[in-house]
């Protein structure tokens, strides 16, 4: 379980948005919580990008015909107006589910603004945390916004409702001091500001520096999953050295690395880094997935 704890003496003094998340493997990572405009700036990203999609796909729908269905008739309009609402309600889950549940935990919003999402307990974000945050944003903004747009059907007091429930969960989080939505909260989520700043050596690169005095073989690597590589690179962009020494100290342990003099902490993780996710897309590609390091594969059938 994660801890939040108040920062020793020795350490730069925190502001009231950061948080001292320590994972299973004893590893400090002080994370900068979203502020709420970050937030809000990231869903009206999304949110644009969602209706640009539906505009097409509703584009589609007329071009194939479907919209002609009992042109100009009630019937034809409602057949429609299911279709454009199933559609809508299928994309916009599916969009945010499967861009937090890939590896940079974030939809293009998020990534736009330099956030993420991050388990509370410092684990792995898993597929069933996503779900849920995910789904409770039906519960938390479109089903009132479909109150709303009720149109004529609605009555005042509905239509009161559905204004007073929207405007609780968007000021839900302002009233608690983790800034959570109530779906962070159910799904033990926080979401942080983690802007993608370069590494020296990054997944991206055709090849590691030929002149590198680490080279690491593929047990080394077999020892870590994805979950480690994320939590390799949050550390690797923190910057912090106190957390890079004792993250290296942790590695070199286990992969059984003898200590020299000389040694660059930041140099060996980022090829550390470099390798493990190389060796992890080779892997991939033989349908060989290590989602963290106790992920052996006997679970999906794997060798």
């Amino acid at each position: 379980m994660a801890s939040v704890n108040p920062a020793p003496p020795s350490s730069p003094v925190r502001t009231h948005a950061e948080r001292t998340l320590i994972t299973p493997e004893g590893v400090d990572l002080r994370l900068k919580l979203g502020t709420a405009g970050q937030r809000a700036g990231a869903f009206l990203i999304d949110f644009f990008l969602l209706v640009v999609i539906l505009v097409i796909f509703s584009i589609v729908v007329v071009a194939a015909g479907l919209g002609t269905i009992g042109a100009g008739t009630i019937e034809g309009v409602e057949v429609v107006a299911v279709i454009w609402l199933l559609g809508f309600f299928l994309l916009r889950n599916f969009y945010f589910i499967a861009f937090e549940i890939g590896r940079r935990s974030a939809t293009l919003g998020k990534r736009a603004v330099g956030l993420r999402v991050v388990a509370r307990d410092g684990g792995r974000l898993t597929a069933d945390a996503v779900i849920a945050r995910n789904l409770m944003r039906e519960i938390e903004i479109f089903l009132p916004i479909s109150f709303l747009a009720g149109g004529e059907g609605v009555d005042g007091l509905i239509a009161l409702i559905g204004l007073l429930w929207a405007g609780l969960f968007l000021f839900f989080p302002l009233f608690n001091k983790d800034r959570l939505r109530a779906g962070d909260i159910i799904a033990g989520t926080w979401v942080v500001h983690a802007p993608r700043r370069k590494l020296e050596i990054d997944l991206g690169g055709d090849s590691l520096d030929e002149a590198t005095p680490y080279r690491f073989t593929d047990e080394q690597l077999d020892a870590y999953g994805e979950y480690e590589l994320q939590t390799l690179e949050n550390v690797l962009r923190a910057g912090n050295t106190e957390t890079q020494s004792n993250v290296a100290s942790t590695i070199r342990g286990k992969i059984g690395w003898e200590w020299q003099e000389g040694d660059d902490d930041y140099a060996f993780l980022s090829t550390y880094y470099a390798a493990l996710g190389k060796r992890l897309e080779r892997r991939m590609l033989f349908g060989n997935r290590r989602r963290d390091k106790f992920d052996t594969g006997e679970e999906r059938g794997e060798d």
